[in-house]
């Protein structure tokens, strides 16, 4: 049975057939109030800090959506009153539809490949143990896994695979942070200014000097016919690259530990049997994964799931992630943690064309970086009660602004 929601979490904010509101504690824990929604049907509007979107909740729906392409995810269809900013710079394959989208993804495909990624391990495990090395330092054994480790581990590996010099990371967070949070659009737009300027001056440098990095290959890159991307499109892959290129992996390394501490027989097993650990990163992902709902689609023509038809004209339609993977009519007792469930069918890396091109790097990062914590710091436990920790605002990215862990 689904969860009840808390009365105070959802309301009507305006009547019957009225948007529904979230309340101030969806962001804590969104799952109850997606069940509730749930409960009522697959389609809502909703009324988020950003405006009013319509929600599509349950994993049949979300599936659905995802793959859809009669939804566009090409800002030129977006309704004029649309609530929500388009902030990336240039042009790039989380934006565009087919066959734009299927030129664009072949393109970097042709360079972010498998290969390249596997090669990546060595090094990846160098930093991760590098920062371990520097929390094992601290003098009162207490550190926040988010700043410490979460953060730095997969912003360091996605700049040195795009060739990026050093990075001053905590501007470059911010930055990123409030361009996938809830902030005011006129502080998105200085954000997305601040990247842009910055991505413009290194694909400058990268024209000039080029090296042996995944920025100067996509700048030389082309197909069989000779097709390239331009310097818009360079812009905006440059700009998804490293902002997708560490989100996603920051969270699921930050959610998966703190599933793990908050579920210790489950951290104990893992423990006695490392050989768990891949099927133990899938169901991070799917019960409490880094995203809470897909990027923007819009609707072109009215568009009907569920029995609800959505009105057309760029209306907006995200895709609830988090709720498809908590849906008890895919994985059964959605609401408990075990890594032996083999989650086959999450959706935490989204479905059909759009599904993430960066999802083995961040599988990758994140079994380097859990059982090296695994492995070195037996004693780790949180330092804060999981009711006071804030998480991070908005519709899309799902993970707490610190994680404050005693190191044993």
């Amino acid at each position: 049975m689904p969860e009840t929601p808390p009365s105070q979490a959802l309301r009507d904010s305006s009547g019957a057939g009225g948007p529904i509101e979230l309340g101030a504690d969806f962001a804590a824990d969104p799952y109850p109030v997606l069940a509730g929604l749930r409960a009522r049907g697959p389609v809502h509007r909703v009324r988020t800090e950003e405006g009013e979107v319509w929600l599509v909740v349950g994993h049949r729906e979300v599936r659905t959506v995802l793959a859809d392409q009669r939804l566009s995810k090409d800002w030129a269809h977006a309704s004029p009153d649309a609530p929500v900013v388009r902030v990336s710079p240039g042009y790039h394959m989380l934006i565009a539809d087919p066959p734009d989208h299927t030129r664009l993804r072949r393109l970097v495909a042709r360079e972010f490949t498998p290969a390249r990624i596997e090669a990546l391990a060595p090094r990846v495990q160098e930093i991760a143990d590098g920062l371990l090395d520097t929390l094992q330092t601290a003098p009162d054994g207490r550190a926040d896994l988010v700043a410490e480790f979460a953060f730095p581990l997969p912003i360091t590996v996605i700049c040195e695979l795009l060739g990026v010099p050093f990075l001053d990371h905590d501007r470059f967070r911010d930055w990123s942070g409030t361009l996938l949070g809830n902030a005011p659009s006129q502080e998105k737009a200085a954000a997305a200014g601040a990247v842009n300027q910055y991505m413009t001056g290194l694909l400058d440098t990268k024209r000039e000097h080029p090296g042996d990095d995944l920025l100067s290959a996509l700048l030389h890159t082309a197909d069989e016919e000779g097709d390239r991307l331009s310097a818009d499109e360079l812009l905006g892959m440059a700009w998804l690259l490293l902002i997708a290129g560490h989100e996603t992996t920051v969270n699921l390394i930050t959610n998966g530990v703190l599933a793990l501490l908050t579920h210790p027989a489950q951290l104990d097993r893992l423990r006695a049997d490392p050989s768990l650990l891949d099927d133990a990163v899938e169901e991070m992902l799917r019960y409490d994964g880094p995203v809470l709902a897909a990027t923007t689609r819009f609707t072109r023509e009215p568009y009907e799931i569920g029995g609800t038809v959505i009105p057309g004209g760029g209306q907006i339609v995200l895709a609830a992630i988090a709720d498809a993977d908590r849906d008890p009519a895919r994985f059964p007792d959605p609401g408990s943690f075990d890594i032996g469930r083999r989650p086959r069918g999450h959706l935490a890396f989204g479905h059909g064309a759009h599904f993430c091109l960066g999802a083995p790097l961040a599988r990758l990062e994140a079994r380097i970086a859990l059982r090296t914590l695994l492995d070195r710091v037996p004693g780790l436990a949180l330092d804060t009660a999981p009711a006071a920790l804030r998480w991070r605002e908005g519709m899309l990215i799902r993970g707490p602004h610190a994680l404050p862990v005693r190191l044993g």
